[in-house]
C-alpha cells in the first residue's frame, strides 16, 4: 500500500493494467472512457437507528453502459472474509441530472450492476447498518459514529486507482477525525489519491478529546472517544516516547501526520493498523495498575510499528489488494509476529518498562506456546497461510491443531534477532533486517517473498540460516530458547530440576452454578479417556463440586489414581472414570546466567537499548 507522498511511484505497467480493466468494462460501441470522478457523502441523521447514510456520485464525460459497484468483503490487517455487503440496505441509483431512476441488479453477493442509460453522473444511495464496535467494522449510536471506509464504501469496478473525495455530515455538534487530508476551504471534506488510501483511513465522529505532540517536527494526535480512568497527560507523554523510539529505530518518518483513534469502551479491545493512523479499543476503566498501562502501551507500540512492517514493508500478497477474496501469504508470522516481538521490546528501549517486566512478557509467550499442542503440528508459515480459515474462527480443537502466528512469530523474532547478533558479533540485528527491507522493497515499490526475508536475515547474519528456517519457520520442531537466550547471558529457568505434577489435561470454567469443561488438551488423560469440551461436571467421587472444590480435591490426588466423574453431556447424565496422569512442569521464567561473559553483557545491553551500551 502506498503513502500519499509516494503514490505516483506506481510502475507504469501496473497503472496500465488497472486502466485497461476499467476500459474493458466500459466499452460501448467500441469506445473506451477515462476514469470517472468519484465522491462520497456520509451522513447520520438518525444515529439511534445505527444506519449510516451513503451518497455516492460517479461522473464522467461518458460512462459505460453497465457499471459494477463492488463492496469489499474484508479489511486489510484482519484476515477473514467478513461479508461487509450483508449490512447494505435501501440501495437506489438515479441519473443525477434528471433524477430518473436507473435499473440495477445484484450479480453476486457484493456486486450491484447499474444500467447507466446514457447518464453522465450517477447518484447512488444506500444505507449501512452499523452496530458493531470493533477496529475493523462500523458503529453508530447516539454517542458517536466510527467506521472503516472499506466496510462502508463501494468502488466502481476497475477504478481502485482512481481518486475519491469523502464529505462527512456530522450529527449535531460532533467533530470529525481521520487520517485523510482535508481539502482546503471545504469543511469535513477529505481527499484520497486512490481507494487503497481511502479504505485505509478510518473515521471517528463524536465529541472526542485530543492530545497532541510532535516528533521531528511532524504532528501526532491521540483522539480519545469515551470516558475512562486514563491520564491524558501521561498518555501524551508515553505515546510520544513510543513514537520517538520506533522512529529512531527505523530512521525516518514516512507520513505527514499521524492519528491514533482510541475508543475507551465498555467491551472489546484490540487494534488495527493503517498508513498514517491506527484504531485502538481499550476497556474504559482498564488503567488501574502499571501493568494495565504497559498493556495499553504495548498495543500502541504494536500498531504504530505496523506503519513500517506491513503498511510499507509489504509481504508478497498484501498490496495492492483484491478486496473481493482472500489474499494468501505465508508471511503473517513476520507481519504480525515480528511486530509483536518489537511491541514490548520497544517499550523497554523507550524506558517505559524495566528489564524484568520485558523478560516476564517473553516468558509468558513461551509458556503460551509450550502449552499449545498444535505447535508440533502447524508451522509458522502454515499458520500464516491458513489465517483466513482458522485464526479468527477457533473451535474447541484449535489449541490441539493450530499455532498462533502472533505468539510463535514473536518468539521467532526473538530467536532470529539473537542469532543475527551472535553471528555478526553484535554488528547487525533484526533491526537492520527491517531497515533493509524498508529501503530495498518499500522504497523500490516491491513486495518481499519468504525467500527475500530469509536472504535479508542471512545478509545481516553473514551466514546461512537455512537450518533455522527449515526447522523452526517451515517446520514443526521445538524452538531452542536457551541456545538463543545464552547469547545475551540469559537462561530459561533458574536451574531448579523440573517438577512432576498430577495431570488431567482439561481447562474448567464456572458458568453460574455450572462447572464446564472449556478445553481439552491432546494427549492428556482427559483427551484419551473421553471427556469433551462442553461437558458439565456435576460430581467428583459422588460429591457435588464447583471449580474451587474440584481443584482442591484434584490436588489431593496422585498420578495413577482415578477420578469418578458424573456429568451432563447434551443434557444426558453420564459417568466417566478417568485415570490421572503426570507431566513434567518446566519453569518458564527467564533468569541471568550466573557468570555472564563481557560479550554476553555487551550484547544484552545493545539488544535492550540500555543507555551507554
Amino acid at each position: 500500500m502506498m503513502s500519499r507522498s509516494h503514490s505516483r511511484a506506481i510502475v507504469p505497467s501496473l497503472l496500465f493494467l488497472f486502466l485497461t480493466a476499467f476500459n474493458a468494462a466500459a466499452q460501448n460501441n467500441g469506445a473506451s472512457f477515462a476514469p470517472p470522478e468519484i465522491s462520497f457523502t456520509v451522513s447520520m441523521s438518525k444515529p439511534y437507528t445505527h444506519l449510516l447514510e451513503v451518497e455516492m456520485r460517479v461522473s464522467a464525460e461518458r460512462l459505460p453502459a453497465e457499471l459494477n459497484l463492488i463492496m469489499p468483503v474484508w479489511s486489510p490487517g484482519s484476515y477473514l472474509i467478513r461479508e461487509f455487503e450483508r449490512n447494505v440496505q435501501d440501495f437506489m441509483v438515479a441519473d443525477a441530472a434528471s433524477t430518473r431512476t436507473l435499473a440495477w441488479q445484484k450479480t453476486n453477493k457484493n456486486t450491484w450492476r447499474v444500467e447507466t442509460s446514457g447518464a453522465r453522473e450517477l447518484r447512488v444511495t444506500y444505507r449501512v447498518y452499523a452496530n458493531d464496535l470493533s477496529v475493523r467494522t462500523n458503529d453508530l449510536d447516539d454517542h458517536h459514529a466510527y467506521w472503516n471506509n472499506v466496510a462502508l464504501l463501494m468502488y466502481p469496478e476497475g477504478n481502485l486507482r482512481s481518486p475519491a473525495t469523502l464529505t462527512v455530515l456530522p450529527f449535531g455538534d460532533w467533530k470529525v477525525a481521520t487520517g485523510l487530508p482535508q481539502i482546503a476551504g471545504k469543511q469535513n471534506t477529505f481527499r484520497a489519491e486512490n481507494f487503497d488510501i481511502l479504505y485505509d483511513s478510518p473515521v471517528e465522529v463524536s465529541n472526542f478529546k485530543v492530545v497532541s505532540f510532535e516528533v521531528r517536527g511532524v504532528p501526532h494526535r491521540v483522539v480519545i472517544d469515551g470516558e475512562g480512568n486514563y491520564d491524558l497527560e501521561r498518555m501524551r507523554r508515553d505515546v510520544k516516547r513510543v513514537v520517538e523510539t520506533e522512529v529512531a529505530m527505523m530512521g525516518e518518518i514516512p507520513y505527514h501526520d499521524y492519528t491514533f483513534l482510541l475508543h475507551s469502551a465498555y467491551k472489546n479491545d484490540g487494534g488495527l493498523e493503517h498508513l498514517n493512523s491506527t484504531s485502538l479499543i481499550v476497556e474504559r476503566n482498564g488503567f488501574h495498575t502499571e501493568e494495565d498501562w504497559a498493556d495499553f502501551l504495548s498495543l500502541v507500540s504494536h500498531e504504530f510499528f505496523h506503519l513500517w512492517n506491513v503498511k510499507r514493508i509489504r509481504p508478497d500478497a498484501l498490496g495492492p489488494f483484491d478486496y473481493t477474496k482472500e489474499n494468501y501469504t505465508r508471511l503473517l508470522w513476520v507481519a504480525e509476529g515480528i511486530t509483536q516481538y518489537y511491541a514490548p521490546l520497544n517499550l523497554r528501549r523507550a524506558g517505559l518498562i524495566s528489564d524484568e517486566e520485558y523478560l516476564r512478557t517473553v516468558s509468558r509467550d513461551i509458556q503460551d506456546l509450550q502449552n499449545t499442542p498444535g505447535r508440533l503440528l502447524m508451522s509458522a508459515e502454515e499458520a500464516s497461510f491458513d489465517a483466513w480459515i482458522k485464526y479468527y474462527r477457533p473451535d474447541e480443537n484449535a489449541n490441539n491443531s493450530q499455532v498462533s502466528y502472533y505468539t510463535k512469530g514473536a518468539l521467532l523474532g526473538l530467536l532470529l534477532d539473537l542469532e543475527i547478533r551472535k553471528n555478526s558479533k553484535g554488528a547487525k540485528s533484526l533491526d537492520d533486517v527491517m531497515r533493509y527491507l524498508y529501503a530495498e522493497f518499500y522504497k523500490k515499490n516491491r513486495n518481499y517473498t519468504p525467500e527475500d526475508f530469509q536472504r535479508a536475515c542471512e545478509l545481516m547474519a553473514g551466514t546461512s540460516l537455512d537450518n533455522f528456517f527449515s526447522r523452526f519457520v517451515r517446520g514443526h520442531e521445538e524452538l531452542d530458547y536457551n541456545a538463543a537466550l545464552n547469547v545475551v547471558g540469559l537462561q530459561l529457568g533458574d536451574g531448579s530440576p523440573p517438577v512432576e505434577r498430577t495431570y488431567l489435561g482439561a481447562d474448567l470454567g464456572q458458568d453460574g452454578d455450572r462447572l464446564m469443561i472449556r478445553r481439552i488438551y491432546a494427549g492428556s488423560p482427559a483427551y484419551d479417556q473421553g471427556l469433551n469440551t462442553g461437558d458439565q461436571i456435576i460430581a467428583l467421587d459422588g460429591q457435588r463440586v464447583n471449580q474451587q472444590s474440584f481443584f482442591a480435591r484434584l490436588a489431593e490426588k496422585q498420578a495413577g489414581e482415578t477420578l469418578n466423574l458424573t456429568l451432563f453431556r447434551n443434557d444426558e447424565l453420564r459417568a466417566f472414570a478417568v485415570k490421572l496422569g503426570k507431566r513434567t512442569v518446566a519453569d518458564y521464567r527467564i533468569f541471568p546466567v550466573k557468570q555472564p561473559t563481557p560479550e554476553q553483557i555487551r550484547l544484552y545491553r545493545t539488544w535492550l537499548g540500555i543507555a551507554g551500551s
